[in-house]
């Protein structure tokens, strides 16, 4: 086998390394542009996961990373003066420049070609003359550019500006530093990547990133001062952190961070590694690490499979679930400090916290197990009680208190029968209020027999209909005090006159539609049925008939309601740019296109009892172009709060059939983050949040007040109590029904009956 690797970077170079140890009659040939000790940058950061894959694959290798790594376990966050120590993380670092000398060395020894200061041949006589080709050549890829009809790339240009540059200082941990400047809040991140030593560095060294927003970039002048200039400037803004030390650059330029996400990773005997298929930004500390990842899992899929192509399929599909969930990771913590100045106004160990957890990977549970300390503290300054985990202390919203964080969020059942809510939401309602949520909400209750999504969906229009949810508002606080029971209110708009879900989600009817309106003529799909736009008479008819589906509410008991404003329902449907083409006073603006659901909200509110409260769903991004922007959210929260909503409860999309959201591990939270700093606003974090443990995280961050949370109550009506006795919290947050207390305590599993091992008796 003859293999090609396009450039010479730690991916490349690595690669190439395990396909020669693997076999040393493959002919491997390394084409780097740049001298061997150009580079970029200064320290590499490696996880222990990492190393232990390089251990196994190349032990040469893993030996001399080892006897270069500065490892330390402390990062250090420094916000208003103040520093904050958590420890028990673990990392390693080394000099780049010296990585690349110890894989140069290894492919040397091995015998792979390496050619300095020369461009690849062109990619069509790369691939007719070898049989693999692997394209290492960065973010800027040639190879991807080629193909990229193939390949399908995707590159997201980002918010802030940041620049590499070094000190001549060992830090002791991994710091971060925030500056708030008279331009805007600037940010340092720094770690170790060299120990004192003779020679190239007597002091140590450490790796410094200062970041900022491209409009503070701009209004501190760095925009206009060169290399040097620039250096100079953030050693000043952080003498402090530097201990007056001076920073140095290597060829260190200005840049914006861009995420690279390529839908495929091959073509034919042409494969992507590291940043040419995927990038993930530097705070979570991935790009050298997925590139060796890379190499690693490409070498072994070589030796595994039968075929060049195999491999190269087996490769891509081992890597691309991991790097996707890595970028989430490292969108989420790259997204964080984009927004830096939304967080640096929360109480100073909160603002910590929220920092080392951004990313979703390190949680609330790592840190009680990697620093109880730190993690102790952030609980008592929240105002957890001893022993009480944060999910589990009460809150308030007007007359009613919460026991607890965790909503059971509104799910469509699609079973009942002339909008009558029968057995099954009895049980359904019942059996989640019993499982210890601090709120169970309905599903969409429509205020219309036109206002149903489907014949299954129920309804308040009706007597008969309040008179059915009594019963099962008197069930749930007769059996489950303390656990609250909310209504969702809602009208279907466009999306209509459907099939029940499991028959076909947003399919017409076969036979029985009912005509539809909207806030424009637009058809959802394009089967859909075309609506009728209202007309200022029927708005007001709408209007009336929330107004008495929320009287009928109140009569049953229900103790908060929701006023469904999301998901492209008829309220929705106003406040989208996507689905509100009116010319009149309810179209155009923001401001405009908000007019008919507070006229809504304003009417409910007048009926719906005072002591209780009102909150409202929205959808914060459309996730299509042209749509509702994380700006207009907030403009929505802003008016639905000065009119009198209690809360703000944060969806996302389902307003346009064409829709591109970003799924991910609660990827909807930094909308509901947004809304609650910039407004004020207490706010509902939903979508994708699914264990305890991101609750705990979530709410002692300060991302979000309550967390909702709906398949997870599918799968474990007794979702909460459960989370209570994973903790082993028992206390007035979660409290068991008297009936059930016997299953209080995880069941045994197991046997219990095996011997206990001991040493080995001395000889």
């Amino acid at each position: 086998m003859r293999v090609a690797v396009i450039g010479g970077g730690p991916g490349g170079l690595y690669a190439a390394a395990l396909l020669k140890r693997q076999d040393a009659a493959r002919e491997v040939t390394v084409w780097e542009r740049n001298a061997p000790d150009d580079t970029f940058g200064f320290g590499v950061v490696l996880s222990d996961e990492t190393l232990g894959g390089i251990e196994h694959a190349d032990p040469v290798v893993f030996r001399a990373l080892r006897e270069e790594f500065v490892r330390w376990e402390d990062i250090h966050v420094v916000h208003r003066g103040v520093r904050h120590v958590s420890g028990g993380h673990g990392f390693a670092a080394l000099g780049r420049h010296r990585l690349l000398e110890i894989l140069h060395e290894r492919c040397r020894s091995l015998g792979v070609g390496l050619r300095f200061r020369t461009e690849a041949p062109d990619l069509a006589t790369l691939r007719r003359t070898h049989d693999l080709v692997v394209a290492a050549d960065g973010v800027h890829s040639a190879t991807r550019a080629a193909l990229a009809g193939v390949f399908r790339p995707r590159v997201t240009a980002h918010r802030c500006r940041y620049v590499w540059l070094a000190a001549d200082m060992v830090f002791d941990a991994f710091r971060f530093d925030i500056a708030e400047t008279e331009h805007g809040v600037m940010q340092l991140h720094g770690y170790p990547f060299a120990r004192p030593a003779p020679g190239r560095h007597p002091d140590g060294a450490s790796t410094v990133i200062v970041e900022m927003r491209e409009e503070v970039w701009r209004a501190a002048g760095f925009a206009d001062l060169d290399e040097r200039e620039s250096a100079e400037r953030c050693g000043k803004i952080f003498a402090e952190t530097l201990g007056g030390r001076p920073l140095r650059s290597n060829r260190s330029a200005w840049t914006t961070f861009r995420t690279v996400v390529t839908e495929r990773w091959s073509h034919g005997n042409v494969v992507l590694l590291g940043d040419a298929a995927h990038t993930a930004h530097f705070s979570i500390g991935s790009g050298t690490k997925l590139a060796v990842e890379d190499a690693l899992a490409l070498a072994a899929c070589l030796r595994e499979q039968p075929s060049t192509s195999r491999a190269l399929a087996a490769y891509e599909e081992e890597r691309k679930p991991v790097v996707a969930s890595t970028q989430r990771a490292a969108r989420a913590s790259l997204e964080w400090f984009e927004d830096l100045d939304l967080h640096v106004g929360r109480p100073p160990r909160q603002f910590a916290f929220g920092l080392l957890t951004r990313s979703r990977r390190v949680t609330h549970g790592n840190l009680r197990l990697r620093d109880p300390h730190f993690t102790e503290a952030v609980e008592r300054d929240f105002g957890c009680p001893p022993g009480t985990p944060p999910m589990f202390t009460p809150f308030r919203l007007r007359g009613l208190t919460l026991r607890n964080r965790v909503v059971v969020s509104p799910m469509d059942m699609y079973s009942a029968v002339d909008g009558v809510p029968g057995d099954f939401h009895l049980v359904h309602l019942g059996a989640r209020a019993l499982g210890g949520a601090g709120l169970v909400m309905t599903e969409m209750v429509c205020v219309s027999p036109e206002g149903r999504i489907t014949p299954g969906c129920a309804g308040l229009w009706t007597g008969r209909q309040g008179e059915a949810w009594r019963r099962i508002t008197d069930f749930v606080h007769r059996q489950a005090p303390g656990t609250a029971i909310g209504v969702q209110l809602g009208h279907s708009g466009r999306k209509g006159s459907t099939r029940l879900m499991w028959e076909g989600i947003d399919e017409p009817l076969d036979e029985g539609n009912w005509p539809l309106v909207a806030a424009s003529p637009l058809p959802y799909g394009p089967r859909s049925q075309i609506p009728r736009e209202l007309t200022r008479a029927q708005l007001t008819d709408v209007r009336e008939q929330f107004t008495a589906a929320a009287w009928r509410a109140a009569r049953a008991g229900f103790d908060l309601l929701e006023l469904h404003c999301a998901h492209g329902y008829l309220l929705s449907g106003f406040l989208s740019p996507l689905t509100n083409r009116r010319t009149d006073a309810y179209g155009g603006s923001l401001r405009s296109r908000l007019r008919f659901p507070l006229e809504v909200f304003d009417a409910v509110r007048r009926v719906w009892p005072e002591e209780r409260p009102m909150t409202v769903r929205v959808s914060a991004t459309d996730w299509a172009d042209g749509g509702t922007t994380a700006e207009d959210a907030v403009g929505m929260a802003r008016a639905f709060a000065a009119h009198g909503a209690d809360a703000i409860d944060v969806s996302t999309g389902q307003v346009v059939a064409d829709e591109r959201p970003e799924f991910g591990r609660s990827y909807q939270v930094p909308y509901a983050d947004r809304i609650r700093h910039e407004v004020g606003v207490p706010v509902i974090a939903v979508g994708a949040i699914s264990s305890w443990d991101d609750v705990n995280s979530l709410v002692l961050a300060g991302r979000t007040d309550l967390c909702a949370l709906a398949r997870p109550h599918l799968y474990d009506p007794h979702w909460t109590l459960h989370a209570a006795a994973e903790q082993g919290y028992d206390g007035p947050g979660a409290v068991w029904p008297a009936p059930y207390r016997a299953g209080s305590r995880p069941p045994r599993t197991g046997r219990a009956d095996t011997p206990q091992p001991r040493p080995a008796p001395e000889r």
